[in-house]
């Protein structure tokens, strides 16, 4: 038996041994339109960053004040910060000074929470400092203004390396400026504080990182954050920034959004821009957003893009619906971030001593090799004939509803920086209900909806039709309403706006 009959696990000959009409598609494009949707304002591209902000706020329903959160937990948001900020009683600059206390603390012994790869401490006071300036002057950019954002180690952001969670890779792809998600941020005056501890290479589910640290889950440090994104989910919910960024190529934003208990939110593919990302998934990866409440996912959306609907509750019917050949959709991803993951690397890795590579990723990428082209051509007619299933659900559903995960957050044990993990029937538990969005290129959010009988979080995931977020975003802002007051403080929390401090 030949090596990559070796490491070719047997289910995957649903894909690679498929019979199918379909033509092959290669990226997940859907011909764009404007829907129907109910109380949308549609608004004009060529907008910049900050007008687009502001019409989003304009947009949203009445915020809560400073003062009006004594009953409960909550964490506070963008409009907290920039309402903060304007009453003189806190600026950027107190906030940026705060904020490198706790990622301090946050990252050492006792805590250890690896929620950041990189964070530039002079950088940061700098750009608070100008936050500072503006707002004395009475002159804020954007709400955004002084608002700290941390950005995932897999898109671009001056002044750091782009890491992609390994210890080598920006030695031999060097960041040479913002991403253009990043850059539009940085238009609104936002302040971004670091790179955030991703899963190395993006090829786990856990955000266990060999290199840069287990990230840990704020509600119960001993548990996993999930990823790949786990140090932007960990670090929204442990209220060191209210938004940050983060890339879904099967569930990379809306899985540890959910373990994490903060939303999670991965527009339509094209949507917001991939220039300035790693290519390591290139036709299933896409920008999203995570943040603690389901407006700020909105103002951040409306920054990195345009499309910006307004707030008005609706009624919708439930249907039941099903869908043919999950199992072969998912195999069919599998291939497909994995050929994409392998090519994107292939000549960085002729260079490179495999010993510089965690477990996981050896495993992964040994995998991920093996599939040839024929593989990865079958599996985008398996993405086309999805498609057209899809197609035919959403002629009767306006969006889908299932949980964000199959299981919530599990303990981490104690040598797996040594040993890595390897749980794959854990892994594929949390990213079963993922899948649709990435490979056909759909938009979806997650939301905090309640906790299991350890207190861990778990989060409900609505998938739209391509180009609704609209009204993805209605139904998000109606679920987080009805859960709001059931909201837990996780064990580790900072708070930022403390007046008294």
């Amino acid at each position: 038996m030949d090596d990559k009959r070796l490491v070719r696990p047997f289910s995957l000959y649903l894909v690679t041994h498929a019979e199918l009409e379909e033509e092959p598609l290669f990226e997940p494009l859907h011909p764009y339109q404007e829907l129907k949707e109910q109380q949308v304002e549609y608004i004009d591209s060529d907008l910049s960053p900050p007008e687009k902000v502001q019409r989003a706020v304009d947009c949203l329903p009445l915020q809560r004040t400073l003062d009006d959160l004594k009953s409960g937990f909550h964490r506070w948001t963008i409009l907290d910060y920039s309402r903060a900020y304007t009453s003189g009683k806190i600026t950027p600059r107190m906030v940026a000074d705060r904020f490198i206390v706790a990622a301090r603390e946050s990252s050492n012994p006792p805590l250890q929470m690896s929620f950041f790869i990189n964070y530039d401490v002079e950088d940061i006071l700098r750009q608070a400092t100008e936050s500072t300036h503006r707002y004395e002057k009475g002159e804020p950019i954007s709400v955004l203004d002084g608002v700290p954002i941390a950005i995932k180690d897999e898109i671009d952001c001056s002044p750091y390396p782009t890491t992609g969670g390994t210890k080598w890779l920006h030695k031999l792809r060097t960041c040479t400026g913002d991403a253009c998600c990043v850059m539009r941020l940085r238009l609104c005056g936002a302040i971004l504080v670091g790179k955030t501890n991703m899963h190395e290479l993006g090829a786990g589910t856990s955000g266990i990182n060999p290199h840069y640290g287990v990230t840990r889950n704020p509600y119960e440090t001993g548990r996993i954050s999930g990823g790949s994104s786990s140090g932007s989910a960990a670090l929204v919910s442990a209220g060191l920034c209210p938004v940050a960024l983060g890339v879904d190529g099967g569930g990379s934003v809306r899985l540890p959004a959910s373990l994490c208990g903060v939303v999670g939110f991965k527009p339509t593919f094209g949507r917001i821009p991939h220039a300035g990302v790693l290519p390591l998934n290139w036709t299933v990866g896409m920008v999203g957003v995570l943040a603690g409440t389901v407006e700020d996912a909105f103002i951040v959306y409306a920054a990195t893009n345009g499309q910006l609907p307004s707030q008005q509750s609706t009624i919708l019917p439930i249907v039941e619906v099903t869908i043919p050949e999950i199992e072969v959709m998912r195999l069919a991803h599998y291939v497909t971030i994995g050929s994409e993951c392998s090519t994107s690397l292939s000549s960085y890795l002729q260079k490179l001593n495999f010993a510089e590579l965690g477990w996981d990723a050896r495993v992964a990428l040994s995998v991920y090799g093996a599939f040839s082209g024929k593989d990865y051509i079958k599996a985008q007619k398996i993405r086309n004939r999805q498609m057209k299933f899809h197609r035919n659900i959403f002629a009767k559903a306006d969006v889908i509803v299932v949980p964000t995960t199959g299981v919530t957050a599990y303990p981490v044990k104690n040598d797996v920086l040594e040993t890595g993990e390897l749980d794959y029937i854990n892994g594929a538990a949390l990213v079963r209900y993922q899948i649709a969005g990435n490979f056909l290129g759909l938009p979806a959010v997650t939301v905090p909806v309640g906790y299991d009988k350890a207190g861990m979080p778990i989060g409900i995931q609505f998938i739209g039709k391509p180009w609704s977020e609209a009204t993805l975003i209605h139904i998000a802002i109606a679920m987080q309403a009805l859960r709001i007051s059931d909201c837990r403080k996780p064990k580790v929390f900072y708070d930022l706006l403390n007046k008294e401090e």
